[in-house]
């Protein structure tokens, strides 16, 4: 049986985000879900990097979510991904978030956070104390009040946690997280 991969993402998730690693890990063979609080049509939204001194957003795609958090067992899956946008922010508020990311960092599986998903992970307060990621720029906070060393590199891996910049940096991110998938 192939391994499954969970995604959490919600309305305003960052287009590419989701979608390339959706679309990868299904290439690889894998069985993955995208749940979100609701089970319905999300809104992704695109960020690109213009002529402002922070990124711009424009309405995305749709995209189907395949379950609520409530229905969620983490125990069934092998990995996690976080994508980034804007979801993170109320996502995080969801009573069913810190059972199901806490249940990948207390077994050790792979997650990936990417851009703003680090708003999931600092609203936990994961023991994540002398560990070191990286996010979007602006998020640099978040990583550090966590006790977590930031890294300036775009991508960074740390034990069963891989961490992303922003979408530019997706080839890498999932070649990494594949990587720790695999083992």
């Amino acid at each position: 049986m192939p391994k499954k991969v969970l995604i959490l993402t919600g309305d305003a998730v960052e287009a590419l985000e989701v979608y390339y690693p959706y679309y990868r890990l299904l290439e690889e063979g894998y069985r993955v879900v995208i749940a979100s609080p609701t089970k319905k049509v999300l809104q992704t939204v695109v960020h690109d990097f213009e002529d402002w001194e922070t990124y711009t957003e424009k309405r995305g795609y749709q995209l189907e979510s395949h379950a609520s958090f409530d229905q969620i067992d983490p125990t069934e899956f092998d990995g996690l991904i976080l994508p980034g946008g804007r979801a993170p922010e109320y996502i995080r508020l969801d009573p069913n978030i810190p059972r199901i990311v806490g249940h990948f960092f207390e077994t050790g599986k792979p997650v990936g956070a990417i851009c703003h998903a680090v708003q999931i992970l600092s609203a936990l307060q994961l023991p994540l104390a002398g560990r070191k990621m990286t996010a979007y720029t602006a998020c640099r906070p978040d990583v550090e009040n966590m006790g977590a060393e930031y890294a300036s590199e775009t991508l960074c891996v740390d034990g069963n946690l891989v961490s992303g910049h922003a979408w530019p940096d997706l080839p890498g991110f999932m070649k990494e997280f594949l990587k720790l998938l695999q083992k």
